[in-house]
C-alpha cells in the first residue's frame, strides 16, 4: 500500500516526539502543531514543519478541531495521528477527518463510538463471551436507580462515567448513605470532564491487579495480541509504573486470555492498535473493564519484550497494509518496566510546574527514555505533568529491577519536583520486588513512609 507523505501530529510533548521518530524511520514527513505556550517544545523543533494553532488553553488549541484541520490543509498533510489524550478517542474528530479525505491514524469512528462508551463496550464484550463484573447494563437514571442496582449487586460498588478514562470519573462507594451523597457529585464531575453525565456502576473488587492486553488489527480482518502489561501501581486510579509481562501471568494464561480478547474485538470489527483493560481478583479471575481505542502511554514496554515498533506499525496499518506476521510469530523475551516521570511532588502527587534548571537522563544497557524535557524548558500548568517515561529492559525481571534502581539513581531533574524519589521507593519495596502486589500498593507504601518518618503526606 502507498505510504503517507506527511503526517500531522495532533498532540504535544513526548508522544509527539515518539510519533515524529516513528514517521522518520518510515520516511514520512511530519507536521507539529503547538499552542503559543509550547513554541519552544522539542516536538516543534524536530518536526519538518510546525503550525501554531492557538493560545495555551487546550480547548483553544489541541482540542480545536477546525484549527487542526486547517493546519493539515495548509501543510498538505494526508494523515493525522492523535497520539493519546486530547482528541485520540474522539469519534467526531475521526469522522471529520474521514469526511475531509484525511486519514485518521487510529480505529474507525464507529469503533471509537461503540467501545469508547463503557456501557456499550460492556454489552459488546458480554456478547463475545468475555467475563465482566456485575453491573448496570445501561446508564443510571437517578440516585434511586443507583440504590436499587447497588442493593442487587452488593456493596462495595464503583460509580463510573460512561465516557471516562485515565482514572477520571471513578468513585468507590461502600454503603447506601454514601451512594446517595456521591451520585450527584459523580454525575456533575462526569458532565464537566466529558460533556456527558451518564454514570453506571459495577461491583468493586478489593485489592485487584490491573492487567491490560495490547492488540493490533489491520483493515483486512487480521488481528493478533502482543501480550499483557501489569498496571497495578496506581495513584488515584492513574498508572505510575507498568511492567511487561505481568508477574501474575504464565504463558498459558496469556495465550488463553489473549485468544478470547482477539475473538471479542474481531466480533466488533476493530481496526488499528488498541488495549483491552481488565481487573484480576485475588483468585486469579479476570474481568473486562474497558477498551482504550488509541496507543497507550505504556506501549514502549511491549515494544521492548516483543521487538515490535507499535507506533510505526500503527502508521503502516492506517495505510491499509496487512499484518505481516501471525500470532504464532510473536515471542516474548525478557522483562521491561516503565516509570512515568511526572513533574509532581513525589509523595503528594501535586503537580509542580516551573523551569527545569538542570537535566540529565540515565543511560547504559537496557535503558530508554521517551521524554520532552531539557535544561531550561518550562513545565506548564496548562497540560499533563508527564515529562518523560523511563523504560528499562532486562533478560529477566530481577535484572530489569536492578537496572531500574541504577537508572533512577542516575536521573537528575532540577528546578521542579518529580516522582523519581517515589519510584525509587517502590522499586526497592519487598512486595514490588516479589511481584506480589495489587492496586493498593501505593496507598500502603505512603502509609508506611508516613508512620516511619512522621510525614503527614
Amino acid at each position: 500500500m502507498a505510504m503517507f507523505e506527511k503526517i500531522l501530529i495532533a498532540n504535544r510533548g513526548e508522544i509527539a516526539l515518539r510519533i515524529i521518530r516513528a514517521a522518520r524511520d518510515l520516511g514520512i514527513k511530519t507536521v507539529a502543531v503547538y499552542s503559543t505556550a509550547d513554541v519552544h517544545c522539542l516536538h516543534v523543533r524536530f518536526a519538518d514543519e510546525a503550525v501554531c494553532i492557538g493560545p495555551p488553553a487546550a480547548r483553544d488549541s489541541y482540542l480545536n478541531i477546525p484549527a487542526l484541520l486547517s493546519a493539515a490543509e495548509i501543510t498538505g498533510a494526508d494523515a493525522i495521528h492523535p497520539g493519546y489524550g486530547f482528541l485520540s478517542e474522539n469519534a467526531e474528530f475521526a469522522e471529520v477527518c474521514r469526511s475531509c479525505g484525511i486519514t485518521f491514524i487510529g480505529p474507525t469512528p464507529e469503533n471509537i463510538r461503540q467501545l469508547g462508551n463503557k456501557v456499550s463496550a460492556r454489552r459488546a464484550m458480554v456478547a463475545a463471551g468475555l467475563p465482566i463484573l456485575p453491573g448496570t447494563p445501561e446508564p443510571l437514571k437517578d440516585a434511586a436507580d443507583a440504590l436499587r442496582a447497588a442493593d442487587e449487586i452488593g456493596f462495595p460498588i464503583m460509580l463510573k462515567s460512561a465516557l471516562g478514562g485515565g482514572g477520571r470519573g471513578m468513585k468507590v462507594v461502600r454503603n447506601r448513605a454514601e451512594l446517595q451523597r456521591v451520585f450527584l457529585t459523580a454525575v456533575a464531575e462526569a458532565q464537566a470532564a466529558f460533556g456527558n453525565g451518564d454514570i453506571y456502576l459495577e461491583r468493586y473488587i478489593e485489592k485487584p491487579r490491573h492487567i491490560e492486553f495490547q492488540v493490533v488489527a489491520d483493515t483486512h480482518g487480521n488481528m493478533i495480541h502482543l501480550g499483557e502489561r501489569e498496571c497495578s501501581v496506581q495513584r488515584r486510579h492513574q498508572k505510575v509504573i507498568e511492567e511487561a509481562p505481568s508477574p501474575a501471568f504464565t504463558l498459558e494464561k496469556r495465550m488463553a486470555l489473549g485468544e478470547k480478547i482477539v475473538r471479542a474485538l474481531k466480533g466488533v470489527g476493530y481496526q488499528s492498535v488498541g488495549t483491552v483493560e481488565l481487573l484480576m481478583d485475588q483468585d486469579g479471575q479476570t474481568y473486562f473493564m474497558e477498551v482504550n481505542t488509541r496507543i497507550q502511554v505504556e506501549h514502549p514496554i511491549t515494544e521492548q519484550v516483543t521487538g515490535i515498533d507499535i507506533c510505526a506499525l500503527q502508521i503502516r496499518l492506517a495505510t491499509g497494509a496487512q499484518l505481516q506476521f501471525t500470532q504464532d510469530d510473536i515471542q516474548w523475551r525478557g522483562h521491561a518496566f516503565e516509570y512515568r516521570i511526572n513533574a509532581e511532588d513525589p509523595f503528594t502527587f501535586v503537580s509542580t510546574p516551573g523551569v527545569i534548571t538542570g537535566y540529565h537522563e540515565p543511560g547504559g544497557v537496557g535503558v530508554r527514555v521517551d521524554g520532552m524535557a531539557y535544561t531550561d524548558c518550562k513545565v506548564l500548568a496548562n497540560y499533563d505533568s508527564l515529562i518523560a517515561k523511563l523504560v528499562v529492559f532486562g533478560r529477566d525481571r530481577d535484572q530489569a529491577l536492578r537496572r531500574s534502581r541504577r537508572a533512577l539513581a542516575e536521573y537528575v531533574v532540577e528546578g521542579v519536583k518529580t516522582t523519581i524519589p517515589f519510584h525509587q521507593l517502590v522499586a526497592g519495596h519487598p512486595e514490588f520486588i516479589k511481584g506480589e502486589y495489587s492496586t493498593d500498593l501505593v496507598e500502603r507504601i505512603l502509609a508506611e513512609r508516613a508512620s516511619v518518618d512522621g510525614s503527614s503526606d
